[in-house]
């Protein structure tokens, strides 16, 4: 705040500057009129063939309609399909499904006093119910990054785009059934 106000307030000056500058635009402007109006300017070049040649017409060139095409943009950035938007959302889905899962089983290992959250991120929520909450931050990143990787200019990126988030849900599967299996 402090910033934004030292950066107005040093501009006030240039402001009355400016206001000075205007005020004479209409001198200056009636001097660079009087400037050009003493000055001649040079004479055409006179041409070489008469122009009323008897017989002799210009040349002009046809009339012919020119088909209108559109204009394609330069730079065309790849674009999702409707199969890859499908399958993005699916895959969010069954992301976000899995991490719930995982916040589940491990709550359900914490309350039993089964082990401890190994995750130093989530180890302030284990005891919580913020913890389905912050358990869906993970899914939303890679739901970034995939939906970022299917409109990359590297092809092999866009191929690659539902591997973040079918690796996140492996691993929170995989969380909650090691979870699961812990609790008797």
């Amino acid at each position: 705040m402090l910033l934004a106000t030292i950066i107005l307030l040093g501009a006030i000056p240039q402001s009355a500057d400016l206001a000075r500058s205007v005020a004479k635009l209409p001198e200056m402007a009636a001097e660079a009129t009087n400037d050009a109006s003493a000055r001649t300017l040079p004479t055409a070049p006179t041409p070489k063939v008469a122009g009323n040649v008897a017989g002799a017409e210009a040349v002009q060139p046809p009339i012919v309609a020119q088909p209108l095409q559109p204009m394609r943009p330069t730079f065309a950035r790849p674009r999702e399909t409707r199969g890859q938007r499908a399958a993005w959302y699916a895959l969010a889905v069954t992301g976000h499904g899995a991490a719930a899962f995982d916040a589940y089983s491990t709550r359900r290992a914490l309350a039993g006093n089964y082990g401890t959250e190994g995750n130093p991120f989530l180890r302030p929520f284990a005891h919580s119910s913020a913890l389905y909450a912050a358990t869906q931050v993970s899914p939303m990143v890679m739901d970034y990054i995939g939906k970022r990787m299917m409109v990359s200019q590297n092809r092999w990126v866009r191929r690659m785009w539902w591997l973040p988030q079918a690796a996140g849900s492996g691993f929170s599967v995989a969380a909650g059934v090691h979870n699961l299996a812990v609790v008797p």
